[in-house]
């Protein structure tokens, strides 16, 4: 087993496979097939583009989207937040997906369980009032958020000299070819020179094809494990 899948201490069964260890800056990051970053030095989780509300949203326009959607999404941060005990959140964005509904109050009553303190990198979804956002005890902020050399913003990936960038928005995916000119599309882990594209959390989203030869490594995330490209 390469250094690029060393094992994180204390694996939990119920995951299918360990996170990849991914250095950056001399920084160790856990990339998890739940669709979220460790960075272990600021014990932060990492994410992006979770949609929460989305379902809601569908539903209160009269399309029936099931409501299991938004309750896997829930489970797998959960299971996130139980396994790495964060210290921190950093949502890079679209947290939520539009106005207040019912999911949403469902999430404020959940954020009461976890005391991990709470960044949102307001992205362009993320439209409730300010006073909403403090009552569920979230930090949002309108500019970009720089931690020590990593800078997460939600739109603008371009790397800022010596400070790398983790951003969203895009729900970058790469396509894997089969044989008989068969295909299958995934959403993935894009890290450049500069800057990481982080996949969409929330499985109810579409996919940004993403070129990988102009990368410098690609994590596809199929099913419950990841697949460096």
């Amino acid at each position: 087993m390469g250094k690029e899948h060393a094992q994180c201490p204390n694996l939990p069964l119920h995951l299918m496979q360990p996170p990849v260890l991914h250095k950056i800056k001399n920084q160790t990051l856990w990339l998890s097939p739940l669709r979220a970053i460790f960075w272990e030095e600021e014990r932060a989780l990492i994410l992006s583009d979770l949609h929460f509300g989305k379902t809601g949203h569908f539903r209160k326009a009269g399309i029936a989207v099931p409501q299991a959607i938004y309750k896997e999404d829930m489970q797998r941060l959960v299971n996130l937040l139980q396994y790495f005990q964060p210290r921190q959140i950093i949502a890079v964005g679209d947290l939520f997906h539009s106005k207040a509904n019912q999911e949403l109050e469902w999430f404020k009553r959940w954020r009461g369980d976890f005391a991990a303190h709470f960044h949102l990198v307001r992205g362009n979804h993320d439209i409730l009032h300010d006073e909403w956002y403090k009552e569920a005890d979230i930090e949002v902020w309108d500019d970009d958020l720089i931690i020590n050399n990593f800078c997460f913003t939600h739109e603008h990936c371009q790397g800022k000299k010596a400070i790398y960038t983790f951003c969203g928005h895009l729900h970058p995916g790469i396509v894997i070819h089969g044989l008989a000119r068969q295909s299958l599309r995934f959403p993935c882990f894009y890290f450049a020179k500069d800057h990481c594209i982080l996949p969409a959390y929330s499985k109810f989203t579409g996919l940004a094809i993403v070129e990988s030869s102009k990368a410098e490594s690609v994590f596809a995330v199929v099913e419950n494990s990841l697949i460096r490209m």
